[in-house]
């Protein structure tokens, strides 16, 4: 059982409404929003629900892989969730359905978010500025997530987006998000402490290191190294000495885990609404197709690594069998069977298949209890160490931070300085965080879109605006450049 029972709680969108006619009339069961948040614990109840739009969060996960030069799309055909091909092959328009789930899924949950925050001084109790520090946190994560992706979306602070507003609204400057990122996660940083009670609500470190990434992405590396270092060296936060443990379901929220979003096997879903299953549904799409073996689970043969991110790893790196199962070695190795899918080429994102003895509750390829490490320590060392580097503060400190990470991957320390040092960094963080989906962010922020295949500079640097939601909004907003 996870410590943090993320449970869909449809508490953002109250209504009353009232029945009556000649013979009846019954008092409605649903509550006034503006009735709500009187006692600590309907802020609480307020907050898991702003909590369960993490778990949406997979397809962003295997979306930030494919999309990139990691991972090819595969699945059983090339015709196998089409939205998922456009993306990996660069094609992908402003009809694409998986481009609008993570548009629906990712506003609804700065929904839930700004639920709570709207009525945050309704109510005071002891523990507020907690809650209300956690709240601030996952709006901030909710729309970096939109803000990679599209870039300027339309924008609102402690107020929800309510149907109608969508004709008032309008796509805001990304720097104006980023500003309210900041301010929120400054006031998580400063109002939360590094050990919550419960695994998997929101820390200082988190706050933290997500602060530093914020600042990262706008280029900002003096500020990012002073919030990462400040992760570094005040947090309660190391490197796991064994890495072949890193992600498996026995050792969750580990030391190295700064920010780990929660899944269970608890209640499961089905094909007709995928963000309602509390399992990591990405688990099952990354996983071996028609598999029987030792281990592992099947799965839909999705996200398969490519031989250029194999090759990436050096000799002796202890990550790489981690990171990627080469099939063929593997089922020769235990008597195991499975089937080729579409671009199969003989590797699998091992962090993130399907191991065996699960409950998959519903559809057993729906609901995997793997929980999705979203910021590691590993990850918190390598932005520590680009920021110092890329902002000309302290290459010393930053190979101290690189070498780290080599060191425990089994890998010599480097002696490289400046630009020799900033690739030395990118090389290691495609390795270090691969299957993860953070590489085509990390290719377009650094300026290096044209590494992955089909990417056309000025337009793949973020996606479509799903045309949908610019009919929705009476076509008062202008479609990103190329689309």
């Amino acid at each position: 059982m996870k410590n943090l029972k993320l449970k869909n709680i449809l508490i953002a969108f109250l209504l009353i409404f009232s029945c009556s006619d000649d013979f009846v009339n019954v008092d409605s069961l649903d509550q006034n929003s503006e009735d709500f948040f009187n006692s600590e614990a309907e802020y609480q109840e307020a907050l898991v629900a702003a909590y369960d739009g993490l778990q949406w969060t997979y397809v962003n996960v295997m979306l930030g892989e494919i999309a990139s030069d990691n991972t090819l799309c595969g699945g059983e055909s090339a015709t196998d969730v089409v939205g998922f091909q456009e993306i990996d092959n660069m094609v992908h328009t402003p009809v694409n359905s998986n481009l609008r789930d993570i548009w629906s899924w990712m506003y609804g949950a700065v929904n839930r978010a700004n639920f709570v925050l709207e009525f945050q001084n309704k109510t005071e109790f002891p523990n507020r500025n907690n809650v209300i520090a956690q709240a601030k946190f996952l709006r901030a994560y909710y729309y970096f997530e939109l803000v990679k992706w599209f870039g300027d979306v339309p924008f609102a602070v402690d107020k929800r987006i309510q149907f109608g507003d969508q004709f008032e609204i309008v796509r805001t400057p990304k720097a104006q998000i980023y500003a309210q990122m900041e301010d929120d996660l400054i006031y998580a940083a400063a109002n939360l402490p590094y050990t919550q009670s419960e695994k998997g609500r929101i820390t200082k470190g988190a706050s933290l290191a997500l602060l530093g990434k914020v600042y990262l992405y706008q280029n900002k590396f003096t500020e990012a190294a002073s919030a990462l270092e400040e992760v570094i060296t005040d947090g309660p936060y190391d490197l796991l000495a064994d890495y072949s443990t890193m992600f498996e379901n026995d050792n969750e929220n580990n030391i190295e885990s700064v920010f780990e979003v929660q899944y269970s096997d608890k209640e499961g879903a089905g094909f007709g609404c995928l963000q309602c299953s509390e399992g990591n549904v990405a688990v099952g799409f990354n996983g071996i197709r028609n598999y029987t073996g030792p281990t592992f689970d099947s799965g839909f043969s999705f996200n398969v690594p490519t031989q250029d991110v194999v090759d990436a790893f050096e000799d002796g790196d202890l990550r790489k069998e981690v990171a990627i199962l080469d099939i063929e070695a593997w089922a020769t190795a235990n008597s195991a069977t499975y089937s080729v899918g579409y671009e199969h080429t003989g590797y699998y994102n091992r962090k993130y298949i399907a191991r065996k003895g699960d409950l998959n509750t519903g559809d057993a390829n729906l609901t995997n209890p793997n929980n999705y490490r979203a910021i590691r320590f590993a990850d918190v060392l390598l932005m520590a160490a680009e920021s110092l580097n890329r902002g000309g503060v302290s290459d010393s400190r930053a190979l101290t931070y690189l070498n780290r990470v080599r060191t425990r991957a089994g890998l010599p320390d480097v002696s490289f300085t400046g630009a020799n040092l900033t690739n030395a960094i990118y090389n290691e963080r495609r390795v270090e965080l691969v299957g993860e989906g953070h590489r085509f962010f990390d290719l377009v922020r650094t300026g290096q879109g044209s590494k992955i295949p089909g990417f056309t500079p000025n337009k793949n640097e973020v996606f479509p605006i799903p045309l949908i939601e610019i009919q929705l909004a009476g076509n008062r907003w202008e479609q990103n450049p190329g689309y």
